[in-house]
């Protein structure tokens, strides 16, 4: 095998960063009880822990930074989601951090990321406020108590929310940064309270070093039958990765990071983080009961000031609200983390121009062609008068945490679904009718019943027809349901109106995959476009 920065020595102890006396490794309850008490975040009325995030309530994606180390020059893909920070300015950076934790109180969580012992990184998290360390052992998986004695990471997370950068000495853009550092196998995350800046930076290292090994880092959700038969989710934000997998009658792996490996799935994390603007009991009662429970965290929630009840319908702080908690709030959660090869691959989006068919299957140039597009279109959720819809492209639905070259991961995809006969779907969860502000959302009812039918086999038997637009294969029938809802033309009140709303989005795609042509064959290349050549 190959050898990796995986494969290194582990991490011997800083000299100048201690746990705070009493703050290694505490548990859920204590970590809660000082927050509460230090003003960090308050309890609702089940017993959520709620925290806010001030100006952040997202993701830095311009404050990121990979240190452009030699040994890593030639193998991570620079620009926009991968910018160069000079070594000697990120040397000099961390040791004004680390000076700045020395006498600190500081909270120490050692975790593991990886649920496969074969590919996992021990990660040492050190926060400074307590909401965050529960927020990382929510996330990672909790090593037993026993393997806590002598622990020595792999890699280390410094978050520190009251540091700051300087960008003309350090070379960042702001006083905001996320550094990831392949020397000295550090993340610096500082000036910043929202969390999914931990669980994403290690996601990224993982998305570097996994593929040396012959493993697919992926950002997707998982799930499988009783049978064992797994299903991948692929998306990006918003697009129902957790809500779709979520299932009561499958046994979910994970909602957001995988990796696969020649033995099968396994999850990176120990945890789920749900979007939960306008959680609804009735539609993903197994996320509300998550949320609605001591141990939880809600991320920029607002309370009602009266009963401290949650209003998820309440986006004045951000659309980007969260749920954080242990994997195994969820009651058919998988207790291994792990599946066997997949038998379908669903890739979502969610689709404010109304165009794409609510479900299509795909060849296997089609598919390879449709996670190297990476494709959804958002809506301006709080910007008053903006209508339109978005088109957004993210490699592989998940670009910011990707440092190599999308191509790197499509040719593992491609190795992976040809070796193991995967099927394939395209599952639209946005409108339907028209785009934003004309038709419909994608009644979430409908979704589930085609994402079921394709699991069970019932879409391998029924006619295909296929899109004039996209050339995806469109089921002429599905048990139950109303042929009318499967064709996005009908579904219109004006064919001419869809028809030039196709065209455009078509459009779209063929001018944002130009960009990867010189790395695929002609098939795959044309598999945008051209009509299905079967359906795989």
């Amino acid at each position: 095998m190959k050898s990796t920065t995986l494969d290194r020595e582990p991490l011997a102890a800083p000299p100048t960063i201690e746990a705070s006396a009493g703050r290694a490794n505490l548990v859920p309850a204590m970590l809660i009880m000082k927050a509460v008490r230090a003003g960090e975040a308050r309890l609702d009325a089940a017993g959520a822990l709620v925290a806010h995030t001030g100006i952040f309530t997202g993701r830095s994606p311009r404050d990121k930074f990979v240190v452009a180390r030699p040994e890593v020059a030639d193998t991570v893909d620079w620009g926009e989601n991968n910018q160069p920070l000079d070594p000697v300015c990120f040397e000099a950076l961390l040791a004004r951090a680390r000076a700045y934790m020395k006498g600190r109180a500081l909270y120490r969580q050692d975790l593991y990321a990886g649920a496969d012992p074969r590919h996992r990184l021990r990660v040492r998290v050190w926060t400074e406020q307590a909401w965050h360390a529960l927020f990382a052992r929510n996330m990672f998986i909790r090593p037993p108590r026993e393997a806590l004695a002598g622990f020595r990471p792999d890699w280390e997370v410094l978050h520190l929310p009251g540091f700051r950068a300087d960008p003309k000495r350090d070379g960042t853009r702001s006083e905001t940064v996320v550094a990831i550092d392949f020397g000295t196998r550090t993340v610096l995350v500082a000036n910043t309270l929202y969390a999914g800046e931990i669980k994403k930076s290690i996601f990224t290292v993982l998305n570097y070093l996994l593929p040396e090994r012959g493993v697919l880092p992926m950002h997707c959700s998982a799930n499988m039958s009783p049978k064992g038969e797994v299903a991948l989710f692929f998306g990006l934000s918003g697009t129902g990765k957790t809500t779709l997998s979520a299932d009561a009658d499958r046994i979910l792996i994970g909602d957001d990071e995988h990796g696969w490996s020649d033995r099968g799935v396994f999850n990176f994390e120990g945890g789920c983080y749900a979007k939960v603007i306008r959680l609804r009991r009735e539609a993903e009662p197994e996320i509300w009961a998550a949320s609605n429970r001591f141990g939880a965290i809600l991320e920029n929630v607002v309370l009602d000031p009266e009963t401290l009840e949650p209003v998820f319908d309440d986006a004045s702080l951000t659309e980007n609200t969260r749920s954080s908690y242990p994997l195994d709030f969820i009651p058919n959660a998988s207790r291994e983390g792990t599946g066997g090869h997949p038998t379908d691959i669903v890739m979502l989006a969610c689709d404010a121009f109304g165009v794409l068919p609510p479900i299509s299957r795909l060849t296997p140039e089609q598919a390879m062609y449709h996670f190297l597009s990476g494709y959804t279109a958002r809506v301006a959720g709080t910007e008053r008068g903006v209508t339109a819809p978005k088109a957004t492209f993210s490699a592989c639905f998940g670009a910011p945490f990707m440092p190599r070259h999308p191509s790197v991961y499509a040719r593992l995809l491609g190795e992976f679904m040809h070796r193991h006969r995967v099927r394939c779907w395209l599952l639209n969860t946005g409108w339907s009718g028209g785009g934003y502000s004309v038709g419909e959302r994608m009644p979430l009812a409908l979704t589930r019943a085609l994402l079921h039918a394709a699991l069970a086999g019932e879409l391998d038997r029924v006619p295909m027809r296929v899109h004039p637009a996209f050339g995806l294969a469109m089921p002429a029938a599905c048990p139950g349901i109303d042929p009318a809802l499967l064709d996005p033309r009908q579904s219109w009140a004006d064919g001419r109106a869809y028809d030039e709303a196709a065209a455009i989005v078509a459009d779209l795609f063929a001018k944002n995959f130009e960009r990867f042509r010189p790395q695929v064959t002609p098939e795959i290349a044309a598999a945008g476009l051209l009509p299905a050549r079967g359906t795989g």
